[in-house]
């Protein structure tokens, strides 16, 4: 199973002085040198966090994948056919909420989401799609031209009970199983933290889990490079 690390709260943290410190790029080396597989920065509209001239400097520095995430807005969709990123992984996008709160519905706006799948292809780019852990959307994403699907795990991360988890972790596991069936690579991510990564790795399909806040947050205490691997370990 690979990581996927996802530095936007290094830039979060930059940007509440308004200066260079702690740089992404450096994060990103960190990152990389520790035994991650790719670096993921999402390219919101507001560029709260991550900045345009971030993603060419973090691509321009590393050797491993860079998974985009973004929203399929014209400007971000111009930034992403100019950078070339290996990987975007298409999801929604409020101005008002603090992070991801779930899945991309790919019923809505179905013309809008093939059209930006089709412009991101010409550009040689792997293409992924966000969504809930819900068979029908696993289909849409086929249905459109997707190379994979990333399930949004906040459902499973978030619940409190042991009886909540295993239901939400079951879901997980039929939607990944339909997924490979439909010839589908399984991504996920969202939440996980390093107490509710484990189960996981019981599901058969699951190629790589994206990870940023709570990998953040513990570098803090025990150091970035020490986080990663530490993830890592759980993981494999």
């Amino acid at each position: 199973m690979k990581l996927g690390v996802n530095i936007d709260h290094v830039a979060t943290l930059r940007n509440a002085r308004g200066g260079f410190e702690p740089d992404p790029v450096r994060a990103a080396l960190i990152c990389q040198k520790a035994g991650a597989n790719s670096i993921v920065m999402h390219l919101r509209e507001d560029r709260r966090h991550v900045t345009d001239r971030d993603l060419f400097r973090v691509q321009d520095a590393i050797r491993i994948r860079l998974n985009m995430e973004m929203s399929i807005a014209p400007d971000i969709l111009k930034a992403a056919t100019r950078l070339k990123p290996h990987q975007s992984t298409l999801v929604p996008e409020k101005r008002t909420e603090r992070t991801t709160e779930g899945g991309l519905d790919l019923k809505k706006n179905p013309v809008s989401i093939e059209r930006a799948i089709e412009i991101l292809k010409r550009k040689k780019i792997e293409i992924s799609l966000f969504i809930d852990p819900d068979l029908k959307q696993v289909e849409l994403a086929k249905k459109y031209g997707a190379d994979a699907v990333e399930f949004h795990t906040g459902d499973y991360a978030n619940q409190k009970s042991e009886p909540g988890r295993n239901r939400e972790w079951v879901k997980l596991r039929n939607a990944v199983l339909v997924a490979r069936q439909l010839s589908l690579k399984a991504h996920a991510g969202h939440g996980l933290d390093f107490e509710n990564v484990g189960a996981l790795k019981k599901i058969r399909g699951i190629e790589e889990l994206n990870i940023g806040y709570s990998i953040i947050t513990r570098s803090l205490w025990a150091g970035l490079d020490d986080s990663v691997r530490e993830m890592i370990r759980i993981i494999s």
